[in-house]
């Protein structure tokens, strides 16, 4: 995970295409070191929000592929939900989470805007702390008007001109990008479906009707309920329960309740922790009491330094092995990486089908190979355990040799494991040498020539294991099938570095 993360909350005026939103969390996962972390679709809104995080050299590409996606297949001109909106792409913040600042985060911003407004011709206005003009602080001022009022206006009233791209409205509408703190998307339904009951509460907490300080929010009718639509701008200074209860007095003076509320994304545990502290009247309570943050600390003072860090010491593990499985899971990523760069390009449109079993099938492998790791470290240590064991009579002798053939055999098949992984690796690196992004052909070699020292390594560590094996039918069936997996990998490796030559030209002595 990379040290320094900015999230991106992208807001798209559509739900009722799925198909549609696929593509576009597809154009998001075409970037390396971007992660997807929640979808929430809303039928009555007609909107999708999705947070994804990466390092921040990477997460202004992902903003751009989603926006330019979404350009190409949201017209809102036959738009219609119950959410405010101006654009496809409607509003797209950036929040610095770890190891960058907000500075950093208007300057992705305003490179992210310059972009769309020069390469797709889409209006742009910057919000929040990216804003250029004072009046455009705050995302309801901008989308004032929503897409049709904006339409009109923004070739004739130099109040809507764009701080980036034309001034002219397209089908995919203006997006507001911006850099901002965390929120909080929070939606309280009342026992009612009178609307304008809704609207009296959203008056009467929202900041700018002089409410709570860090509340926005607004009236719909979702499901056939009044819906009281929020945006916590500052769960510290204006926690969560502090909001839930003002709502329920207040709509207690129009004789309704809350029904229930919804969780619009993604919210920090602080604030579910400061909501249970109130409601719960815990005075006492402290964040470590709580049993997975608990568990969590007791496992990563388990897992100690890294994993490089670890190798490199003096200790028998990790050892060969688990480098050998640390290798397949590399490899596996990259075969990951050059699918996603297929994936979603008009280019390559005959293979993403394809792409798009490799790329399913390479993350399970990664997740198996990384496994791996411990479990071939598990396996030697077990070994080391057997020969620990007490020999000071025949019967404990006994148990002792059995125990330790017993791990001997299964220290040895842990890296053939690996070793099968890693040739499945290597074939779908292959694949995407041979039918990928021919921009990202080197690395997909390279996660063949990964894949196959995943191999080699696992084969080492099965051939000295079985020098140890007293059942030398069992050392001969196991070295067979190290010797079977070793003549497949190098004729695959033959493959490669042919699609090396006659696709990408390279210059192989």
């Amino acid at each position: 995970m990379p040290t320094s993360l900015v999230e991106c909350i992208a807001n798209f005026s559509d739900a009722r295409r799925p198909e549609v939103i696929e593509a576009i969390i597809q154009a998001i996962r075409s970037v390396p070191s971007v992660s997807l972390l929640d979808r929430h679709s809303d039928l009555d809104h007609n909107r999708t929000v999705l947070t994804f995080v990466g390092p921040p050299e990477r997460i202004g590409e992902a903003a751009y592929q989603a926006i330019a996606r979404a350009a190409e297949l949201i017209d809102l001109n036959h738009h219609t939900g119950e959410h405010p909106r101006i654009g496809a792409s409607d509003v797209v913040p950036f929040v610095p989470i770890t190891g960058v600042t907000m500075q950093e985060c208007v300057e992705i911003a305003n490179q992210v805007g310059k972009r769309v407004g020069e390469e797709l011709q889409i209006p742009v206005y910057l919000y929040e702390e990216a804003a250029i003009r004072p009046d455009r602080k705050n995302l309801e001022d901008i989308r004032r008007g929503q897409y049709e009022g904006l339409k009109e206006e923004i070739g004739v009233n130099p109040e809507r001109k764009p701080d980036y791209g034309p001034t002219r409205l397209g089908p995919a509408g203006a997006t507001v990008i911006g850099a901002r703190q965390p929120l909080i998307a929070f939606n309280v339904y009342l026992t009612t479906d009178d609307v304008s009951i809704a609207n009296q509460i959203a008056k009467a907490i929202r900041n700018s009707s002089g409410g709570l300080r860090y509340v926005k929010g607004l009236g719909l009718l979702v499901e056939g309920r009044a819906q009281v639509s929020m945006n916590l701008t500052n769960f510290r200074r204006t926690p969560v329960a502090r909001v839930v209860e003002t709502i329920r007095r207040e709509a207690a003076r129009y004789g309704v309740a809350i029904h229930h509320s919804e969780l619009v994304g993604l919210i920090p545990q602080e604030a579910l922790v400061e909501a249970a502290r109130w409601y719960l009247q815990l005075d006492q309570f402290e964040p470590e009491q709580i049993l997975e943050q608990r568990l969590a600390q007791v496992l990563a003072d388990e897992q100690g330094p890294d994993f490089l860090q670890a190798l490199a010491d003096g200790t028998p593990t990790p050892g060969g092995g688990s480098a050998a499985a640390y290798s397949g899971a590399a490899a596996a990523g990259l075969v990951g990486m050059v699918a996603r760069l297929t994936i979603g390009k008009k280019k390559y449109a005959e293979v993403e089908t394809r792409m798009q079993a490799v790329l399913e099938e390479a993350e399970q492998l990664r997740a198996d190979l990384t496994e791996a790791v411990r479990e071939d470290a598990a396996a030697f240590e077990a070994v080391m355990a057997a020969f620990r064991l007490p020999k000071d009579n025949t019967e404990q002798q006994a148990q002792r040799n059995v125990a330790v053939e017993q791990a001997t055999l299964a220290a040895a098949q842990a890296p053939l494991q690996v070793a099968r992984k890693a040739l499945r690796v290597l074939e779908l690196a292959e694949q995407v040498v041979r039918l990928g992004n021919l921009n990202a052909i080197s690395d997909g070699a390279t996660s063949a020539a990964l894949a196959k020292a995943a191999l080699t390594g696992s084969g080492y560590n099965v051939r000295i294991n079985v020098i140890g094996l007293k059942d030398q039918s069992a050392a001969q069936d196991l070295l067979d099938q190290i010797a079977g997996l070793d003549q497949k990998a190098a004729g695959i490796e033959l493959k490669v570095r042919g699609l090396l030559v006659e696709r990408g030209g390279m210059p192989l002595a």
